[in-house]
């Protein structure tokens, strides 16, 4: 029966303008079968992918521990998870326990100077960490930050660490486009590790869920911000991109003025000529609605060398699109004169309307593999280059 109405639904929203269209994978899946993830998944050569993990409900965000314990996001659990390395080399985690729970649908997570923290939807908290033990320490999980705005269209909220030692907290847009009553909102913002020094960085960025530091200063992006941006709906199939941005203390980058490369919002841009003017532009698009949910700069020596340096974004898919887009996973090569190419990387999750996955999240082990996180399925994928 569940079946039957969800088909019904789809052939209504298919009749609606493009405008206006809904078409996005409604039903979730089990972890697909390994034989289907070998036939389906298409990776360049010398790459192979395995499931890693399963039964993990709406798994988002992926951080290796200093020890290769793999922590994993559950928002709709409100937990944090820690996978267990494979010390055995089966090719699964030795075991698995929740860290945390009870949490306000937790997403970000990152580790600092034996910390573990998270980003809930309406705060960031930390407990102290143990990476040989794989366990917290030395007290409960405290709140540093309590008035993350909650509620609205985009609830996830991303945290990360940067090379300054300070906290950076991404917050998305209450709406689709308005102009936003909370200063915290569809921005970034920066802390000191204990949660105080409040600033917002940057602004104008309707959804970075994903953001990273390219590595190296002396390699092209190395030590630099870039964030993704998830552009906003109803304006039909190609437009408008997704955008990747290189963020700036400072930086106002257009929304919710203006998309892509200062093109004016139908909604909100012809009155705001100066404010458009004034933004920064994407320095990479991505397909329009092909929301980057993911990205991580590959750090690692055991991959191809023209790899290492590149970033790794996870598309999750479109919804407000008559045919589906994303539902794979990207590389983005940097070069000496400043260009970006964009490759594929994993792709085969999306194929003629059949969806087997959703890239949520992307990180390098340390074993050299890729981890991708799959919230449509609740798996973990590993990709490996050289060997089965």
């Amino acid at each position: 029966m569940l079946v039957s109405l969800g088909v019904l639904l789809l052939g209504f929203l298919f009749l609606l303008p493009e405008r206006c269209t809904v078409n996005m994978a409604f039903l979730r899946q089990d972890t697909p079968a390994p034989d289907e993830l070998r036939e389906r998944i298409e990776l360049p050569p010398g790459f192979s992918i395995a499931v890693y993990a399963s039964d993990l409900p709406g798994v988002r965000v992926l951080r290796f521990t200093e020890a290769g314990d793999l922590l994993a996001s559950l928002p709709e659990a409100g937990s944090i998870v820690l996978l267990e390395r494979d010390r055995n080399g089966d090719g699964w985690p030795d075991g698995r326990r929740e860290l945390l729970g009870g949490l306000e649908r937790p997403h970000g997570i990152d580790v600092f100077e034996d910390t573990l923290y998270v980003a809930e939807t309406d705060a960031v908290g930390r407990a102290r960490f143990d990476a040989r033990s794989g366990q917290t320490i030395g007290g409960e999980y405290r709140r540093i930050v309590r008035d993350l705005p909650a509620g609205g269209n985009h609830w996830s909220r991303s945290v990360r660490f940067g090379p300054d030692g300070l906290m950076y907290v991404t917050v998305g847009s209450s709406c689709n486009v308005c102009i936003e009553d909370h200063p915290w909102r569809a921005a970034m913002l920066r802390f000191r590790a204990d949660g105080s020094g409040a600033e917002v960085y940057a602004t104008g960025l309707r959804n970075t869920v994903a953001f990273d530091w390219g590595p190296g200063a002396g390699r092209p992006g190395g030590g630099v911000l870039y964030g993704a941006d998830i552009g906003r709906d109803f304006l039909g199939d190609d437009v408008p991109p997704d955008e990747l941005n290189r963020l700036e203390r400072g930086g106002f980058y257009g929304w919710p003025y203006a998309y892509g490369d200062r093109v004016p919002d139908p909604d909100f841009g012809a009155r705001n000529v100066d404010r458009i003017a004034g933004s920064l532009t994407p320095v990479h698009a991505f397909a329009a609605h092909s929301s980057p949910t993911g990205m991580t700069f590959l750090r690692g020596r055991g991959l191809p060398a023209d790899y290492r340096g590149a970033a790794l974004v996870a598309l999750h898919g479109s919804w407000n699109r008559t045919e589906k887009q994303g539902y794979e996973v990207v590389s983005l090569h940097f070069t000496d004169d400043g260009r970006i190419t964009e490759r594929k990387f994993a792709i085969g999750f999306e194929v003629d309307e059949d969806v087997i996955g959703r890239p949520s999240d992307v990180a390098e082990g340390p074993d050299g593999a890729i981890y991708i996180s799959d919230d449509f399925t609740g798996s973990v994928y590993r990709i490996s280059f050289g060997g089965p």
